[in-house]
């Protein structure tokens, strides 16, 4: 009987090639003008893409791993992947208003789960050719090449992957911190660039779902990043509510810095 980290490279090789299998259908979409339709309860667009490659990840993952659960976006949640001892969480096409603008800035992002944490994932871009990959204990590529976060540690002139909202005055009472803004639609992506250094972090105060933020977080923490909620807990995943409040990641420093802004334990003013 194989042990878990033989299970979680098996996964890991399992999950790249459903990967680029959904990049593969993606492709013959992108900029081709795809059918969409906006979901109900304003849960924003799903094209023709996103639903092909629902269906082939579903069919073919769960072909392989019979025993493990499935939660995806574009999937109806069934209750009894809370039982299984293993899990697939994925999203089909993440930033799907990217990938119907014609922009490269969108991901397909595929992790396995167990215990809450996850144990392997990818998060690829098959329109600029990035595939990151990370297994539970086994560190963080980007198309082979190791990653490891920037190890920025102050607000001052931190590089921070978020929308304008996140710095509105009532999630920062006693004051925004002061870093360069920037942004990405897929946030799996958005995570992946704070495991790759190429931003010193990221953050989300709205409930981010499973599936948006699952391979990434794994990615992103295999290089370094202190990955959390709003309120500096850990994540956890395949949870009956497969939300959490918020996403922070960066270095331990900056993290922490900005928990201390929020509970007011810092005089420093934005």
């Amino acid at each position: 009987m194989q042990g878990p980290e033989r299970q979680d490279r098996d996964d890991l090789t399992l999950l790249v090639e459903a990967a680029r299998a959904a990049g593969d259908i993606a492709l013959r979409y992108w900029q081709n003008d795809p059918k969409a339709w906006e979901k109900s309860e304003g849960a924003g667009p799903v094209t023709e893409a996103d639903l092909e490659i629902d269906k082939m990840l579903a069919r073919d993952l769960q072909a392989a791993r019979p025993s493990y659960g499935w939660l995806s976006e574009e999937s109806q949640d069934d209750p009894a992947r809370l039982a299984a001892k293993r899990g697939f969480i994925v999203d089909p096409i993440d930033g799907t208003r990217a990938f119907m603008d014609g922009s490269g800035d969108f991901s397909h992002a595929l992790a396995v789960v167990e215990d809450g944490l996850v144990r392997a994932a990818v998060v690829y871009l098959p329109a600029v050719g990035r595939l990151y990959a990370a297994a539970r204990d086994g560190g963080a590529l980007c198309n082979e090449t190791p990653l490891r976060i920037s190890g920025h540690a102050e607000e001052a002139g931190a590089r921070i992957l978020t929308t304008k909202v996140n710095f509105e005055p009532r999630y920062w009472p006693h004051g925004a911190p002061p870093v360069s803004r920037h942004f990405r639609s897929s946030l799996a992506y958005r995570l992946a660039l704070v495991g790759e250094g190429r931003y010193d972090g990221m953050l989300t105060f709205r409930p981010t779902w499973e599936w948006d933020s699952a391979a990434g977080s794994l990615i992103a923490a295999e290089a370094g990043a202190k990955v959390c909620d709003r309120e500096g807990q850990d994540l956890r995943f395949n949870r009956p509510d497969p939300r959490s409040a918020g996403v922070f990641a960066g270095s331990r420093a900056l993290v922490d810095k900005f928990m201390a802004r929020l509970s007011g334990q810092t005089g420093l003013t934005a």
